[in-house]
């Protein structure tokens, strides 16, 4: 792994949200996408030379979608924390040969251009944690 990518942050109301986040960190959003695979709405900004995205459901009433469920369980807060890798394939399958969980066996198109995978929490010391790699790596 190379380094934190960025940090993710559930939130409710991404509106409210960026307001809020851009107050805090004194800076605008410079991207918000829409990830239709995993049914969520981002929207990045840089704290330095950190990332920070904001991740919200684009339907707050589908009691299916994953950020909804964590919402409900957990409120608004750190959801995860994503590392670049060089090779998402390797590293998939090295931390899988290391006993880690793999939510998928394939990298998963994500926000922000990137080929992303997450592993189970309950096999990352309860913390989400998310692979991406530069999709034009």
């Amino acid at each position: 792994m190379q380094k934190i990518e960025h940090l993710g942050i559930a939130v409710q109301n991404l509106e409210e949200s960026e307001k809020l986040y851009s107050r805090l960190f004194n800076t605008e959003v410079y991207k918000r996408e829409v990830v239709e695979q995993q049914g969520v709405t981002t929207s990045f900004l840089r704290c330095g030379v950190n990332k920070i995205e904001l991740v919200s459901s684009v339907d707050s009433k589908d009691e299916s979608n994953v950020i909804n469920k964590y919402l409900s369980k957990k409120g608004e807060g750190l959801h995860h924390v994503a590392f670049a890798v060089a090779d998402i394939k390797s590293e998939m399958a090295r931390l899988k040969e290391e006993g880690f969980v793999l939510l998928s066996e394939e990298p998963q198109l994500g926000a922000d251009n990137k080929l992303v995978c997450f592993l189970h929490p309950k096999s990352s010391g309860g913390m989400l944690v998310e692979l991406v790699q530069n999709r034009n790596s």
